[in-house]
Formats: C-alpha cells, structure tokens, sequence
C-alpha cells in the first residue's frame, strides 16, 4: 500500500507519537509510506527529538505560524493512494484547502482526529474526508453532532511495545545512584505535578529518595530549583536535556516511579506520555484525571499528597498491588499495541479503496 502522512514527526508532541507510530509500523509492514511534517522552524511540539527519516518530507508551518506556508508540490507530486492527516486543527487549513481536490483526486482521504471538542475554526471543517479516526467512546460521541457518523471508525490510540530494560546497567550508563529510589518526571508537563513533591518528600523519611527531572523549559527548571531547599528529605537532581525515545526508556528504565500531574480537562483527552511509557516496566503514578481514564488497573493514581506518600510505599517495598498494576500495564500494551493500531488503520484503508 503507498501511504501518505501529514502530521508532526520526530517532535515531543502527542500527535507526533501517534503519527510516528502507526508511521513506523507501516513502514516495518513494507508499505510505501510519505510523511508530510511540519517545517523544522515552525512545528507542533517544543522540541525536535529525532533524525528525520528519508521518506520524510517538511513541507508546511503550524496555522499559527506568521506568515503560514505550504509548498504544494510534495502532495502533488508524491506517490500515495491513501492519505491520512493527523492532527488536522494543527495546520494552516486554508492552503491546505487549495490543494485538497487534487489530493482526493488520486487518494482515499482520512482524518485522525486529536481535538477532544468540536472545533471552533470554520476552516477546520471544509474538507470532505472519506473516513475519520477517532481514539474511543468518548470522541466518538461528540464527533458524531460535526461529522458523518458513517465516516466515523473508531480505533484506539497506539501503545508502545513492551520494551523493559535492566535498572542496574541503566543507572550505570546514566550515572545514577544504585542505592537511591529514583522518581522521575520528564518536559514540560512535569511542573503540574509541583504540588505534590511534599507528598514525596514525605515518602523520603523511610526510603532514600531522589526526584529526578529531564527539562528544557526554564520556568519549570527555576520552579523545582526554588523546591531544592524546601524539601527535607530527599534530594532534587535536574538535567537540562529532551529526551528522544531511546535515552527516555533509558531513564524510565533507570528509574521506580514515573509521575504523571496532568490535572482534568473539560474534554475529552488521552495521555500520549503514558500510551509512551506504560510497556517500560517502570509503574506509572498518575493524578486521578480524565487524561488516565482508560488505563484501568495498568497505572496507580492519586488525589493528593496523602496518595502520593502511600503509593510511593507500595512501589518501593515493590508490594502485590505494585507487582499487579506491572502485569496490568503489560496486558494493555499488547491489546492496544502500536502494530496492532497500525493493522486496524490499515484493515480501514484496504476497505476504503474498496470502494
């Protein structure tokens, strides 16, 4: 099959990982896939974290962008039959606009949409696509009052494949501390879980207790910088770096926890950084939010610092509950892995050009 990708690639964006994803595992797959991405000056996302890939071509700025910019001539020119978009509301849709006929003229056209309310943008809505994807019920029931429900499928958002790693050889390579437990939290997102390092410092009376961050931006570096002297009980390590997905597993691999803060949204969301890191075997410890709704028994939630300091006791003493919610991540990578997202997106295509 020749595929045609328009979305983020190689950024820290979610929509990026979906892309990249189900991008990748086509590729594997031996299809023919072209990746339309965003302008290495003008992306989705804070940070580029990879090498681009031969296939990959930067042809178009965000909609925000001043002046926005598309150069036509990969669409017109690529070699695809189906073409999928990622993201759409992310783009400048009026020049997008200008070519769609001749982009419908030699392919089937499909939306994989991220946005978890009806959007605002007239311009959003002017394109007439064969099939839009979205991620499960909740999308499913709004996206049915702006979309054809017979267009509308519903295929869950990818996991990573389990991917686990030896803790001790990591902690070398990374030259962390072998007799310390490791939290550890990781962009920009990080600084919605300031609130609870006290729950954490807490746990450090009885364990001995390193919160470790991977940031860039400097309002969360100042942030946690301002905490270092206010906490008694365990000590503040950060590393001024983005992390791309090998030396990110090498942290979560390193590490005992991963805190995810992210408090609720008033729409429907998903949580790229957990479907990132959830087959790591580093347990998850997330804010009760809709963000992590999905993910049943495969993660530990809290709602306040109380939670916190009793969740971190059960994955240091590595309890049953702690050994439970591993095997129950695992069981959801492999439902909803990135090959199996990417065999389903693919079963749509082959029935698309059916028709």
């Amino acid at each position: 099959m020749k595929i045609g990708l328009m979305g983020g690639w190689n950024t820290d964006s979610g929509a990026s990982f979906h892309t990249e994803q189900v991008g990748r595992s086509w590729v594997k797959s031996g299809h023919k896939v072209t990746v339309f991405s965003f302008y290495k000056d003008s992306f989705h996302g804070t940070n580029i974290i990879g090498k681009d890939e031969d296939y990959v071509k930067r042809c178009f700025t965000t909609w925000s962008a001043e002046p926005t910019r598309l150069d036509p001539r990969p669409f017109l020119t690529g070699d695809y039959d189906i073409f999928v978009a990622e993201d759409h509301g992310m783009f400048p849709n009026d020049l997008l606009g200008n070519i769609f006929h001749m982009i419908k003229r030699k392919a089937k056209t499909v939306a994989v949409v991220h946005d978890g309310k009806l959007a605002e943008n007239p311009s959003y809505w002017q394109f007439d696509w064969d099939a839009v994807v979205s991620f499960d019920k909740r999308y499913m029931d709004f996206m049915k009052t702006g979309h054809d429900p017979m267009k509308l499928y519903e295929i869950p958002y990818p996991c990573n494949p389990l991917r686990k790693g030896n803790k001790k050889l990591k902690r070398k390579k990374l030259k962390i501390p072998m007799d310390r437990k490791i939290v550890y939290m990781f962009g920009p997102a990080a600084k919605m879980a300031l609130d609870i390092v006290p729950g954490i410092d807490r746990a450090g009376k009885n364990f001995p207790v390193t919160l470790l961050l991977t940031l860039k931006d400097k309002p969360g570096i100042d942030k946690f910088n301002a905490l270092k002297k206010q906490m008694k009980n365990i000590k503040i390590e950060i590393r001024h770096e983005a992390p791309d997905m090998d030396r990110l597993y090498d942290y979560l691999h390193a590490s005992d926890v991963l805190f995810f803060g992210k408090g609720s949204a008033g729409h429907a969301v998903v949580s790229s950084t957990v479907f990132q890191c959830l087959g790591s075997g580093c347990v998850i410890l997330a804010r009760d939010s809709n963000y992590v709704e999905l993910f049943g028994k495969g993660i530990l939630r809290y709602k306040n610092q109380a939670d916190v300091t009793k969740n971190l006791t059960e994955i240091f003493s590595e309890s049953k509950l702690y050994e439970k919610t591993l095997v129950e991540a695992d069981s959801y990578v492999n439902k909803n892995s990135d090959k199996v997202v990417a065999d389903r997106m693919l079963d749509l295509f082959r029935e698309l050009l059916r028709h």
